[in-house]
């Protein structure tokens, strides 16, 4: 039953409206997502097809979130909607089109590691060894050219000016022909190969625009170059199209999105109707006008002012630190500290940073805190390496031209096939154009390969080849379970008996699990079908919302969630923003951007921390506060050990390191039995003055990490030491 009535004024005029293009300005907290689903539902309601309907989101999360509740406003038809990420839904046209490519249905979808394998196996065959020409700057050069619809071809004529580029470009070129002979595609490719394939046939591209009456288009803001040329594609002239999105929490640059986008739908679509949410129903009025304070300070965007019914709550608390792991410290006094005030739990808390190694600190504190935790974005389970072995065995069980992933499990478990014989057989099959896969049963005629090893492949596709025979006859579990135990991975984990071995062992266990789950779900998916949702899941679709535990993830990974008390940490120039002050204008207004996206994560309470000295690039940086901090409306924060609104001062090594030395002290130190803790204050005779950032080792073996004045960081042995503590 669809109740517009549990929608306000704006909702309800943005749902109703189907009389063109449309697009909604959707502030964070404004309900955007309960907006696009009575939107789906009032579509169904007012004689649209389910199958006629196409939703586009950014989030296997987001698709599956959006869906459950429109079944529950319009039943299980609502089952038939084209509903899933970009990605997913093009891999999805793919796959029925394939006989009109160059590809399979059964393609492979390569992740970043396998491409970044991919890359790396292409330079190391060409010998490219280059100053500044890496693994990684090559890969990411291709992402970013394909992410802007430049082909090897194009890139080669119009932007090869250089010794460099021209090496660029024969990787690129190679990469792709690679990519075509492993019957496989990057995630670029799953929409550039879309485009090329509706550019190429216009019998399919009829096919589709015919099917898609109306389009919808979540999080518009973050679509790049080639996402937005699909969808004017699909577009008939009788399609209908709704898009939705914020441009103050566009942070998607770097992988090719574009903000312009919102402008060029303006250009194109000349008589769209404009709708903007602007109430915020998440978060507190103090929240609300400390990141409208900081945003404002963005020259190019939509002028919009969030507003919410919302009390005015607690102002943002500012934490001022003398280091990480004072930071790390800090945090989880106040988390333990709001527990036992409100009734909280620790899932209800998130802590927020700029970049994936800002949680080390954080993760060894709260260990020793006994603080549970959970870290989104760190290495996703899918990208642990024995998970990965698995699911290459897999894949190459549904596509034997995956060379990528048969040359990962050509030697896993160990059958005595090293890095030599696969050379070889790569070089045979180089020469007589076969794949890796069909060389294996020519083995005998590759050159100095001894009898024995040649055996040895032989076993291995043999074994390949009986669950290649099988793999339609089984479901995804019992075929999963019987490889894992044909291989004897739980038994050789067991056997190793060492802390990693065990980690190993319960991933594996784990991936057991997942897909047992897998299959009790989807009794008729095909092995093909598995592999493609696991390719295309992200650190956010993993998340355990019942866990009970405090959830550690950058910012961008916090995109599209919410929890009641946030504290975003490392607010420190270079850091975040992370940018210096030569930075172009974009660069800096996409940093407050994601300052912006962080402080709206929050319905409470916000705390935002800031480090005096950071351990960065080998030694101890003093860093100055970020200019985000300085931005914010002083009415809207309090200060720990300082006022705020002042501008961070410029002060001398000696006189930052004077202030950093008589800074926060720790609750935990043993004054009494003057044990060295964490934060000490000591005085050594040759040193002087220092604190102490580290302490490891039992016994008569401790040492002590102190960094002393000067910027010198020193690690003692105490019993050597004679250091006087002095508080």
């Amino acid at each position: 039953m669809i109740e517009l009535k549990k929608l306000n004024p704006d909702q309800q005029k943005a749902v109703e409206y189907t009389g063109g293009a449309q697009m909604i300005v959707a502030g964070a907290g404004s309900g955007k997502t309960k907006v696009l689903t009575y939107k789906v539902a009032y579509l169904l309601k007012h004689g649209y097809k389910p199958e006629s309907i196409l939703a586009l989101t950014f989030t296997n999360k987001a698709a599956n979130e959006m869906k459950e509740r429109i079944v529950e406003l319009v039943g299980k038809k609502a089952d038939a909607i084209w509903m899933g990420t970009f990605h997913s839904i093009f891999a999805r046209i793919l796959r029925t089109e394939a006989s009109s490519t160059v590809y399979k249905p059964n393609f492979s979808i390569y992740d970043t590691e396998d491409s970044y394998s991919l890359v790396s196996n292409i330079m190391l065959n060409f010998n490219i060894e280059i100053e500044g020409l890496t693994v990684n700057s090559v890969r990411h050069r291709i992402s970013f050219l394909k992410n802007h619809m430049i082909m090897p071809p194009e890139y080669r004529k119009h932007f090869v000016k250089s010794f460099k580029e021209e090496k660029i470009a024969e990787v690129y070129e190679e990469y792709q022909k690679r990519l075509v002979a492993n019957n496989s595609m990057d995630f670029e490719d799953l929409l550039l190969k879309s485009i090329e394939l509706f550019n190429s046939n216009s019998k399919i591209l009829h096919k589709y625009r015919s099917r898609f009456e109306y389009i919808l288009v979540d999080e518009f803001q973050d679509t790049n170059k080639a996402q937005y040329e699909l969808l004017k594609l699909l577009l008939s002239r009788s399609c209908k199209i709704t898009v939705v999105g914020d441009d103050a929490q566009s942070i998607y640059s770097w992988r090719g999105a574009n903000v312009g986008n919102m402008l060029d739908f303006k250009k194109d679509f000349k008589n769209h109707k404009l709708f903007k949410l602007e109430q915020n129903y998440r978060s507190t009025k103090t929240i609300l006008a400390a990141a409208d304070s900081v945003i404002k300070n963005n020259k190019n965007q939509v002028i919009k002012t969030l507003w919410t019914q919302n009390n005015d709550g607690e102002p943002l608390t500012l934490i001022r630190c003398a280091d990480e792991k004072d930071e790390a410290f800090q945090l989880a006094k106040y988390i333990k500290k709001e527990i036992s005030k409100k009734k909280l739990s620790y899932k209800d808390f998130a802590i927020l940073y700029r970049t994936n190694a800002q949680s080390r600190a954080m993760e060894d504190i709260f260990t020793k805190e006994k603080i549970p935790y959970v870290i989104i974005g760190g290495v996703e389970f899918y990208k642990r390496k024995e998970v990965k072995d698995v699911i290459a065995y897999l894949r190459v069980i549904a596509n034997q031209n995956d060379e990528e992933s048969l040359l990962r499990i050509m030697n896993f478990p160990q059958r005595g096939i090293g890095n030599t014989t696969v050379t070889r057989m790569i070089t045979f099959a180089r020469k007589h154009d076969l794949t890796l896969f069909q060389t294996m049963n020519r083995v005998f005629e590759v050159i100095d390969i001894k009898e024995r090893i040649q055996k040895n492949v032989k076993g291995f596709r043999v074994l390949l080849e009986k669950y290649i025979k099988i793999k339609d006859t089984l479901s995804v579990g019992e075929l999963s379970l019987a490889l894992i135990d044909e291989l004897g991975l739980v038994r050789m984990f067991k056997s190793e008996n060492t802390p990693e071995s065990q980690a190993r062992l319960e991933n594996i266990n784990q991936l057991m699990a997942a897909i047992s789950e897998y299959s009790k779900e989807h009794r008729d998916a095909k092995l093909d079908q598995f592999l493609e949702e696991v390719s295309l899941v992200s650190d956010i679709d993993m998340k355990d919302d019942k866990k009970n535990a405090v959830t550690f993830l950058t910012v961008h990974s916090a995109k599209g969630l919410e929890f009641p008390i946030v504290f975003v940490s490392g607010l420190e120039e270079e850091i975040f923003p992370l940018a210096n002050r030569f930075s172009e204008d974009s660069t800096v207004e996409e940093e407050r951007r994601l300052f912006y996206v962080a402080v709206t994560r929050a319905q409470q309470k916000v705390y935002l921390s800031h480090a005096r000295s950071r351990y960065r690039f080998g030694e101890v940086a003093y860093q100055s506060r970020s200019r985000f901090i300085d931005e914010l409306d002083p009415s809207t924060v309090q200060e720990i050990n300082g006022g705020i609104g002042r501008k961070a001062n410029r002060k001398t090594k000696k006189e930052l390191f004077y202030e950093y030395f008589n800074s926060v002290d720790y609750e935990d130190f043993d004054q009494e039995n003057k044990v060295v803790r964490i934060g000490s204050r000591v005085m050594h005779e040759k040193f002087g003055l220092g604190k102490v950032i580290d302490v490891t080792g039992a016994g008569d073996q401790i040492k002590a990490t102190v960094s002393f004045e000067g910027n010198n960081v020193r690690q003692l042995m105490l019993k050597f030491a004679r250091l006087k503590i002095l508080h």
